[in-house]
């Protein structure tokens, strides 16, 4: 991935247009307003220090940054979140997008994150946001504030991890079932299985906003590969 020279433009013309006709009187969608209250809140030098000035363009990491924040504020897997950017019309308005762009590969925001946390970067856009923030006069001193990205870090690492056992358990059934498939079919509720393992685990199962279901998601995550 690479930083140049990729910045944060002016909403195209046609995107405002149609995101404001689709929005119509209501109130808009949290992503419009981010980017009306708050511009291009985080440039790409800013995350100069992750990225190389050599190679092929990749996406803007001040971009990613923001797709980050809208990720976590719509409790999004990786895979949601890219869907967001080529699918939703806020979320191009927001990001500055012509209405054809067809976003990235969720895989981007992995290795976005990756850069980030290698580099000691995790905290920028906490800092940035906060700046922001304060220069709107929306967060004021006096109060308790959270400083750091310990919850974004725990988060993601719950992430990785339930994907690993889930798509473990997923990959298992599919070689048993091409090497011994009745043995399969008398040893494994196969309708229920498939139910849960069927499909990606990034692509079916969206993070649950509760810990009970978390922890309960868990448990049958490791249930399956137990059995």
């Amino acid at each position: 991935m690479s930083l140049l020279p990729e910045q944060w433009p002016e909403v195209p013309e046609v995107t405002v247009r149609v995101a404001r006709a689709v929005a119509g009187r209501g109130a808009p969608p949290l992503a419009m307003r981010v980017r009306d209250e708050l511009g291009g809140l985080f440039a790409d030098a800013e995350f100069a220090g992750a990225f190389g000035l050599r190679g092929r363009r990749g996406w803007s990491p001040g971009r990613l940054a923001m797709v980050t924040v809208l990720q976590m504020a719509e409790n999004l897997t990786d895979r949601a979140a890219a869907h967001r950017v080529r699918f939703d019309l806020s979320w191009k308005y927001c990001l500055g997008l012509e209405l054809e762009d067809v976003g990235f590969d969720a895989s981007v925001l992995s290795e976005f994150r990756t850069r980030v946390v290698e580099h000691g970067l995790e905290e920028r856009v906490l800092d940035l946001l906060l700046a922001a923030l304060k220069g709107k006069g929306l967060v004021k001193a006096g109060g308790k504030q959270r400083t750091d990205s310990t919850h974004v870090l725990a988060a993601v690492r719950d992430l990785n991890r339930l994907e690993l056992c889930g798509e473990s358990v997923r990959a298992a059934l599919e070689a048993l079932s091409a090497a011994a498939p009745h043995w399969v079919a008398q040893a494994v509720d196969v309708r229920g299985w498939n139910r849960r393992y069927g499909r990606r685990i990034d692509e079916s199962w969206r993070p649950a906003s509760s810990k009970a279901k978390r922890d309960e998601r868990h448990c049958h995550v490791i249930e399956g590969v137990i059995v």
